[in-house]
């Protein structure tokens, strides 16, 4: 058996403000899982995932998603590259991808050291020429009150489509998500600056994202 005790310990002692610095410590990450419609599936996931520039992220890839851990500039960077890769490819292709900040651990959110959001800049990133749709949902999961400010989810949630909206991606409101439409680029954007934004107020947000690449019904967008 293991102690684990004084681990416990050491991080329930450590500064929040140290915690908060430090993306993967916190849980600022991205799961994200590309399913392409051709025979060729294999060679495009595998080239999207080379393709993609992973300075400053910790992946792990397994039989059902990929799992990258990071600030939210180098995230939003390399889901760019990631998606544009397989856009590149001109196969129909989905790409689902789960964000969330704020909880590290897998049953209990409780951050050592009284750690609250984390307070960055959302990031800006980059046009890529490719059209893609999307439907998204963003969920902040705050509970308790934090600087005075009641915890209140259609109110974060109504800013992030107002974020959206002001950069141009925002076609509709659909039963449970928000429908996007526009460049790559600019989608991603305004996903993970929408997410980061909530992120500064809420400790605890995630974000769903299903993006739909060359599908037949895109021609001519």
């Amino acid at each position: 058996m293991t102690d684990t005790a004084p681990t416990t310990l050491a991080r329930a002692a450590e500064p929040a403000a140290d915690l908060t610095a430090d993306p993967v410590r916190f849980g600022v990450g991205a799961r994200v899982t590309v399913a392409v419609m051709a025979d060729r599936y294999v060679d495009v996931i595998r080239g999207a995932l080379a393709a993609a520039d992973p300075a400053g992220l910790v992946l792990r890839t397994g039989d059902v998603s990929t799992y990258a851990g990071g600030d939210e500039a180098d995230l939003l960077r390399w889901l760019t590259d990631l998606t544009e890769a397989v856009a590149a490819s001109g196969e129909h292709a989905a790409v689902t991808v789960h964000l969330s900040r704020g909880c590290p651990g897998e049953v209990r959110c409780d951050l050592p050291g009284g750690a609250g959001p984390r307070g960055v800049e959302p990031p800006t990133g980059r046009r890529t020429g490719r059209f893609a749709a999307a439907e998204w949902a963003l969920y902040p999961l705050a509970d308790d009150v934090r600087a005075g400010v009641e915890p209140d989810h259609m109110r974060d949630i109504e800013a992030a489509i107002a974020l959206a909206r002001a950069g141009g991606t925002v076609r509709a409101s659909e039963h449970f998500v928000t429908r996007l439409e526009g460049d790559l680029g600019a989608v991603l954007e305004a996903v993970v600056g929408a997410w980061t934004t909530v992120g500064r107020g809420v400790q605890h947000v995630t974000s769903h994202l299903t993006l739909s690449l060359n599908s037949p019904s895109h021609a001519g967008a």
